[in-house]
């Protein structure tokens, strides 16, 4: 089998409801890193200080089969229609190992 690694960075509020949608479409599942960072438009300050923005990356090891779906119920769900919401992108993924095992748990 061949795989594509989706990145996702959302706002933590929305992290549940992306993990739960590309689920839906057939992800096997994620892994969720807490983040911070600023996007082009919305460094925000207070008193001068800029304000550290809380993200979470979440990391999606996905058949070649299912890169559309999958990304298409990441971007939905995170609502990256709107402005500072968040971004994804895929990575071409060259070997694995251990997936064997977790496809077969998950009764694929």
């Amino acid at each position: 089998m061949a795989y594509k690694f989706i990145v996702a960075m959302v706002k933590p509020d929305l992290t549940d409801r992306v993990v739960n949608s590309a689920k839906q479409v057939g992800a096997t599942g994620a892994t969720v890193i807490a983040g911070s960072g600023t996007g082009a438009n919305e460094a925000k300050t207070f008193f001068g200080l800029s304000l550290d923005i809380r993200t979470d990356v979440v990391l999606f090891l996905v058949d070649n089969e299912i890169v559309e779906p999958v990304l298409s119920a990441i971007k939905e769900a995170g609502r990256f229609d709107k402005p500072g919401t968040g971004i994804a992108f895929v990575l071409a993924v060259a070997q694995t190992a251990g997936i064997e095992s977790q496809l077969s748990k998950s009764g694929r």
